[in-house]
């Protein structure tokens, strides 16, 4: 997964940016948010992992701007700080937008956590917008044409993408279109 790494401090950074690499992780680095911002505005990135506290803007005024953008894909905010996890401080990070708050010096295993999490919220994000667009359907069997370019039942292709399941049943208006005159057929050949 691509990672953008802000962080002012070039030791913290590079420790950082090897701990995203051991993870399997491609790293793209900036030194403040200001850079960070930059950067996401021309190569969007997925996931944030950011220092609180740099010049010029720091780690919640980036949260701030990447939530404020409309209809972009969902970023996965991970801020890291050497202050305290105080509820104050952790309510002022929930408060922008973080998603995630994790305390220096680093855990690699606890950072690994965060980043499986932010993995799996990232990929239902990714499938809720999905679902919430336009989907192709056939306008005779209402079959849906899913972006391998298959047509399958609506239930399957709702199915595969959430785990909900489907019963059937008749609505009043098919009740009333449909099965009353077939009922009706019925009374009539006997």
């Amino acid at each position: 997964m691509k990672i953008l790494a802000v962080e002012d401090d070039k030791m913290a950074l590079m420790m950082l940016r090897q701990a995203l690499a051991r993870l399997g992780h491609e790293v793209v680095e900036a030194k403040n948010g200001k850079e960070a911002w930059a950067l996401l505005r021309r190569d969007p990135v997925r996931v944030v992992v950011s220092d609180w506290e740099m010049p010029e803007a720091d780690g919640l005024e980036l949260c701030r701007r990447i939530r404020a953008r409309m209809k972009a894909e969902y970023v996965y905010f991970i801020l890291v700080t050497a202050r305290d996890d105080s509820e104050a401080n952790q309510q002022n990070a929930m408060d922008a937008g973080v998603d995630d708050f994790l305390t220096k010096p680093l855990d690699l295993l606890e950072l690994r956590m965060r980043l499986r999490t932010a993995e799996r919220i990232l990929r239902y994000t990714t499938q809720v917008r999905q679902l919430e667009e336009l989907l192709p359907i056939c306008s005779y069997c209402k079959k849906i044409r899913d972006d391998k370019n298959y047509w399958q039942q609506m239930e399957g292709y709702i199915n595969e993408r959430t785990g909900s399941e489907f019963s059937h049943s008749i609505c009043p208006d098919c009740y009333q279109r449909v099965i009353v005159p077939e009922l009706e057929k019925l009374k009539q050949q006997q």
